[in-house]
């Protein structure tokens, strides 16, 4: 069975090769800094968390393989279906949603018993949503009501419902909507619109939060680029993230040797790359950057090579979204952006965020298969051609 499905991967090897890479810089990282974990929670059972997320990744890479099997086409057909699905459940997060870290993000699914990120579902959606109106509008691109109205009111919504809990997601995925449509030609004053569109979003969530405090999260948000802002004021969480890039200095080859993820909050999650500095220098963090950025090269690629707009817009979509998580969690982490709860991708412990990742990759995968197949059938039929 294994030879099998080794047999049936295709697609691009270098994303392959990097999306192994992240996973096993992950189980490393995740078995590090989750110590403090196992001793509060497991009496000190520190494999517990390794095989946990070893099964959770397990999973993650089933769905790279399965969704890169699918042909990319079929996604344009259920992106409708999905954001249909996905707002009654942002709605029914924000109202009675499993709160944690003071914001509700999570739903419990029954009999499973699976905290589930509706958020997670609404990005992948809001996405493939976008680039398939924008592929199938191409030629009205520059009308209001054909291909204007129908973008922006998902974008605002779906990110509306998602900033009162997550305000650096909703603005990672307002950010690659308006990068879609600035690849999908459409009109500069309609991207205009759509930003002047959110700003009112945020305000209105703004005012709420003054009017109805505790419905957002403002004053964490508040408290937040207030430290940012100012120098003098340190805290405890970035404090920590200092000392572990400290302790891991140019280069270093110490896994498993971290000592601030005893102190660090979510060292295992929020915090990983500041762990992964401490234990492999600035030299292992550069090369997890390098990863990112390499994957975004191979992204560009594919675009470059999509005989098709859907195929294009929906792999710089969600390439996009990957890398510019990753980016804002590294530059949290090294103290050059205020703090948020990003994670990051494929490489913090966690479970539907890791599985709608690999999801993501998968399709990406998906449209490299495509233009591989096209460019063997041109080759075969150049073949004939000359033989013949």
């Amino acid at each position: 069975m294994l030879k099998s499905i080794v047999e049936n991967i295709k697609g691009d090897r270098y994303i392959w090769m990097i999306i192994l890479a992240l996973s096993a810089i992950s189980l490393l990282a995740v078995y590090s800094s989750t110590r403090t974990l196992a001793y509060r929670y497991h009496a000190g059972d520190t494999e517990y968390y390794l095989f946990k997320h070893l099964f959770i990744l397990s999973l993650g890479l089933m769905m790279v393989y399965l969704a890169h099997r699918i042909d990319y086409r079929y996604y344009s057909r259920i992106a409708q279906l999905l954001l249909i699905i996905s707002i009654p459940l942002l709605f029914y997060t924000i109202f009675f949603g499993v709160e944690l870290n003071d914001a509700k993000r999570w739903i419990t699914l029954p009999i499973v018993n699976l905290s589930f990120q509706t958020s997670d579902l609404a990005k992948l959606s809001l996405i493939m949503y976008t680039a398939r109106t924008l592929s199938k509008r191409q030629g009205v691109v520059d009308s209001f009501q054909k291909a204007f109205v129908p973008v922006i009111i998902p974008i605002l919504i779906v990110c509306g419902l998602i900033a009162p809990a997550d305000l650096s997601s909703a603005a990672i995925l307002f950010m690659t909507c308006l990068i879609i449509m600035f690849i999908g030609r459409v009109n500069f004053k309609y991207i205009g619109a759509t930003i002047l569109g959110g700003a009112i979003v945020l305000g209105i969530i703004i005012l709420i939060g003054y009017a109805f405090p505790g419905t957002t999260r403002m004053d964490t948000w508040v408290s937040r680029v207030n430290e940012f802002l100012n120098p003098d004021v340190i805290s405890y969480q970035r404090e920590q993230a200092n000392i572990a890039i400290a302790n891991g200095g140019i280069f270093r080859l110490a896994p498993g040797k971290s000592i601030q993820c005893n102190f660090l909050p979510h060292s295992y999650s929020d915090n990983i790359y500041s762990t992964i500095i401490e234990e492999y220098g600035l030299t292992g963090g550069a090369f997890v950057l390098f990863l990112y950025l390499f994957l975004l090269w191979r992204v560009i690629r594919i675009i470059g090579k999509s005989p098709r707009a859907f195929g294009a817009l929906l792999a710089v979509g969600l390439g996009m979204s990957l890398v510019i998580q990753a980016l804002i969690h590294m530059g949290v982490n090294v103290g050059i952006l205020p703090v948020t709860g990003l994670t990051l991708p494929l490489v913090s412990m966690g479970g539907t965020s890791i599985w709608f990742n690999g999801i993501a990759l998968g399709i990406i995968l998906s449209v490299s298969v495509h233009i591989e197949e096209r460019e063997e059938r041109m080759q075969e039929a150049k073949n004939n051609l000359v033989t013949s």
